[in-house]
Parts: structure tokens; sequence; C-alpha cells
């Protein structure tokens, strides 16, 4: 069954109409689904029972199901959810997180989820240790907002695009997402409080420039050099440093909001303070804030996290250069807060996957 959650008024009226039912009532249901939060469509009183009861037999009212919480020493939290096709897919709410990608920092950030795995092969994440499944829809995509919400009892202030899988690779849901997101039927939040972080993927990176809502945009990228970055970013093999960088370029030519480059430290990787000073130049050049996470330790990898010292010199670097740098001395150690790694579990755990072999 679909769940009401992938709906908007105009398809919800047109259910609606074929049911004899009048075009308000897609205001109530809708009302009920994304201010109220109900928790069944029994719930929904100001409905007439047949239609409870039609709306019940035709739809799921949610696309997720809460399986798990992980909570932290912090306060971050970790939400496992399991999808109608028996999958897993996870959220983590981040509470008073930095203002990394120009929101404020007093704020409650929630970590979304685009795919079930990942294609990407990103060499530091668990998200792509399994390989890809699947794309999330717009329902999936959106109702891990609603239900971190729900189980938090917390409003979400801002939104990361940047949990498990390639966002920009399932653009067209996730942009549908977005409308649901951002509406004033579904959750009205701003755009501007919405950051997607991508790979890498240069066409996806020029066609959303031209969408018309003024979303943040962060990109992965973890090497200021092909050489370096190639030995991270698979993706840099199909689209390099320039090509991306040019279309860095067009983006700031369509948006207003600065770009935020992201950049994960590896010991004896990418650490370097050359690598730091090349990508100062990068920065300064494109106008963008530089966000630093000393790598967060997934099992099944070998990378390993550089010391403090070496962190904030390299952050220091840029600081020097007149970048905006953030060193993310980041949350949720304790609740294997890397993306993919709750869910690697639990899918290793029912068999659904094999235990992924490491890899180097």
């Amino acid at each position: 069954m679909p769940a009401l959650t992938g709906y908007d008024p105009a398809a919800l009226e047109a259910y609606l109409a074929s049911e004899g039912q009048p075009a308000f009532r897609a205001g109530q249901v809708l009302d009920w689904i994304w201010k109220k939060k109900a928790a069944s469509v029994e719930a929904m009183s100001n409905l007439p029972a047949a239609l409870r009861e039609k709306l019940a037999a035709a739809f799921r009212l949610h696309a997720l199901e809460h399986t798990t919480t992980q909570g932290s020493g912090d306060t971050t939290r970790k939400f496992l959810f399991k999808l109608h096709d028996g999958r897993y897919v996870e959220s983590v709410l981040i509470p008073a997180n930095p203002a990394l990608y120009g929101e404020r920092s007093d704020r409650r950030t929630l970590c979304v989820s685009s795919q079930v795995g990942c294609a990407y092969g990103c060499k530091f994440c668990a998200s792509g240790l399994a390989g890809f499944s699947r794309n999330l829809d717009a329902a999936e995509i959106a109702g891990q907002v609603l239900m971190a919400e729900r189980l938090s009892g917390e409003r979400v202030d801002n939104l990361v695009f940047m949990g498990m899988g390639e966002p920009l690779a399932n653009l067209e849901n996730l942009l549908a997402a977005v409308s649901i997101i951002t509406s004033p039927w579904g959750l009205h939040l701003g755009a501007r409080h919405l950051t997607i972080s991508t790979s890498g993927l240069v066409p996806q990176i020029r066609q959303l420039a031209e969408h018309p809502q003024q979303i943040r945009l962060a990109i992965s990228l973890h090497g200021a050099t092909d050489e370096v970055r190639g030995q991270i970013m698979p993706v840099n093999k199909k689209w390099g440093t320039a090509e991306l960088f040019d279309a860095l370029d067009y983006w700031n030519s369509r948006k207003k909001q600065h770009l935020t480059l992201e950049y994960i430290l590896i010991e004896g990787v990418n650490d370097h303070l050359e690598q730091a000073r090349i990508l100062a130049n990068h920065a300064r050049r494109l106008k963008a804030k530089v966000n630093l996470i000393p790598y967060n330790t997934v099992e099944g990898l070998d990378w390993k996290r550089p010391s403090e010292n070496q962190c904030r010199a390299f952050r220091d670097i840029l600081k020097n250069a007149g970048v905006s740098a953030t060193l993310r001395l980041e949350k949720g150690h304790d609740i294997d807060a890397a993306c993919g790694q709750l869910r690697l579990k639990q899918e290793t755990e029912e068999g659904i996957i094999e235990a992924p072999m490491k890899v180097r």
C-alpha cells in the first residue's frame, strides 16, 4: 500500500474525489499527518468514520517503521527505521550543532538518508560497504523528518541530506521530498535550512543550481588535488576537481548561499599540511566555508583519525589564509553515528546482506 506521507494536496484531492469526498478533506488529512503528527488514521477524529476506514484500507499512514533509537552521552540520537520491503535506513538527530552550513548554532539538525546503501564507494564510508540496493521515495525521505520529530518531541530546525546514499543520484525523489518538507501544508521548513551534500555529481550540481529554491550545497571534497581525492573518492575518476570546481562556479553564479566544502581528515592520506594550503586557495576563490571532520572509525575499514594537534594545525592554515573553517570534533562516537553503521549491523544480523569484508 502507498504511504499517505507521499501525497501532496492535488494527489490527495484526486483520490478523495474518486471516493465522493469534498476537496477540503485533503487539508484535514494533511494537517493530521504533518502538523498534529497523528499515530494512526483512526486518530483523525474530524473525518467521517467511513472515510477513515477507506483510508486505513488503502494506505499506510507512514512510510517507515521505527525499530531502534540509540542515544549518546551528548544527547545525539540515531534512529533506525524499517521500510516496507524489510530494508533499513537511518537518521541522526544532532542538538546544538555548530553553525556548519549557515544555520544558527542552537538548533536541532537531522541528518537524512536518501538511498538504501550507496553506489559511489567513498573509501571512508560505511553506507556503501554492502553496495547499493535502491533509491528512497519521497515519502521515505520526508518521513524520516516526521518520525524524528514524533520520536524526539522536538522540532527539527535544519536538515542535512548526507546520511546513507548519494542524494543527487536520487534527485527526482529528493526534490519531491523537499517540496513536502518546505510546503506550508507539510513541515513548512524554509529551504535555506536544507543542505544537500554530494560527492561531486557535476551534471546534477548544475541541474540543482537551476532549482528555484535557495537550498544550500555541501561538497564532500576530502582531497584538494586529484591525486589525493582520487584515493578516497571514486567519483573523482569521472568528474575530476577541475570539472567539479567549474560546476561550483556555476552554482555560485545562480545561488546566494555560500558553499560548504566537507573534508574528512584521515591520517596519512589527506591530512598533509600542503593539502591544507591548496584547499585554502580553492575555498577562497569559491568563497566557501570548510567543515573539517576528523575521521569517525567504521568497523570494516582500516582508516585512522589524525591527532587533534594535526587536525588543529590543518585548520589553522585555512584560518590564517582567511578561510572560514570549522573543526568538528563530532558527536555520536558512542552510537555508531557514521553513515550506515547501524543499518549495516542490523541487515547483517538478519541475513539480508553478507558481512562486508575489510577494505582499504
